[in-house]
């Protein structure tokens, strides 16, 4: 069975339908590549021509120095008790 597949392989590569084949499949590839090739080609045509925009010097980071804050404990009130609250009359 192997040698029938073998053999009808290379009589359709010898035949002229094989050789159609073979040469549309190469030049669909051939295709493919001139077309990605003109792709870059054009890219690199935009991009000789362009002025690229100067690099600002980078800064050196510095290291974040730690904040401290001051906290004042908050004072007991000795009275416990409380004065009436204040009205407020609006006119």
């Amino acid at each position: 069975m192997t040698e029938f597949v073998f053999y009808n392989g290379r009589m359709l590569l010898l035949s002229v339908q094989g050789q159609g084949c073979l040469y549309a499949l190469l030049l669909f590839l051939g295709c493919v590549a001139a077309v990605a090739l003109l792709q870059l080609a054009l890219i690199g045509y935009r991009t000789k021509y362009k002025k690229l925009p100067a690099q600002k010097p980078k800064k050196p980071k510095r290291e974040k120095e730690p904040v401290y804050f001051i906290v004042e404990r908050k004072k007991k009130r000795s009275k416990t008790e409380y004065s009436e609250p204040k009205r407020i009359q609006f006119k």
